[in-house]
């Protein structure tokens, strides 16, 4: 179900509740502005230890926020008081042995005792800074996935968890690419600064045209491609390492906390 203008002026609470009950199952971006929204990844517990150190060992891709408090907890009490990971994402994505099976609405069905969440930063946090700096989002104004690309930068691997880097990219002025910089430096739970801007080619893009995941954007003249750490990274992770059963997010179908982008901002 496609999002309607009642569903974008719902408070966090009203629209986990929206997804929990079914009523709302579209892509949250746009949804509850100034509020942190977030990447999820479930997997069994025997795994956990290992994916919370790959998070902490490559935090610019991979920034955590929150995990559940015991195996089987299916609530993020730093994140919201209410919260149901099971039920409160819009759409879901089930993993078997690192292959896509399903997306399901819901994961009551599926969740089993030894679970654990874990809640990452997500680049919407960042992008509403820019935007209320005056700077242009190429995908928001083109209303398009933010084009994503499968990089050469090999990630810190911890137990069966490893992987290149993905990065997106939002294409801008060069003096608009200093400002993003200055901006995002001031979020590292939501990715940070960019990693990289100008060449593609240097870290292993080959046609910019083309991205590995999202969709194509205008590159107009005068204007560079920025690349930032992209939440996709632990997810090409999770299909690397081929546990037997794992969860995530549908993307851009997000967990939506009531936790403010502004808590996020380091003054």
């Amino acid at each position: 179900m496609a999002a309607d203008s009642s569903d974008t002026q719902k408070t966090p609470g009203e629209l986990r509740a929206a997804a929990r009950s079914g009523d709302f199952s579209g892509t949250t971006s746009g949804m509850a502005a100034g509020f942190v929204q977030c990447n999820l990844v479930i997997v069994p517990a025997e795994f956990a230890h290992d994916f919370a150190d790959f998070c902490r060992r490559n935090p610019k891709p991979c920034p955590l926020l929150a995990t559940s408090p015991s195996s089987g907890d299916t609530s993020l009490p730093e994140l919201g008081k209410d919260i149901d990971v099971r039920t409160d994402l819009p759409r879901y994505r089930r993993w078997e042995s690192g292959k896509l099976t399903a997306e399901p609405v819901d994961l009551c069905a599926d969740w089993q005792e030894d679970h654990v969440a874990f809640a990452l930063g997500c680049s919407f946090s960042f992008e509403e800074a820019l935007l209320a700096d005056g700077l242009e989002i190429r995908n928001i104004t083109e209303k398009v996935n933010v084009p994503m690309y499968r990089t050469n930068q090999a990630c810190h691997p911890a137990g069966p968890f490893w992987g290149n880097l993905v990065v997106s990219m939002r294409p801008m002025k060069p003096k608009d690419a200093i400002r993003a910089i200055q901006i995002c430096t001031r979020f590292p739970s939501v990715h940070g600064a960019p990693v990289h801007f100008g060449d593609p080619s240097q870290i292993g893009i080959e046609d910019v045209s083309n991205p590995d995941f999202g969709d194509s954007v205008t590159i107009a003249e005068g204007e560079i491609p920025v690349f930032w750490a992209c939440g996709v990274t632990p997810q090409v992770a999770l299909e690397n390492a081929r546990l037997p059963l794992a969860f995530t997010h549908a993307p851009g179908h997000m967990l939506v906390t009531d936790k403010t982008n502004a808590g996020l901002a380091l003054l």
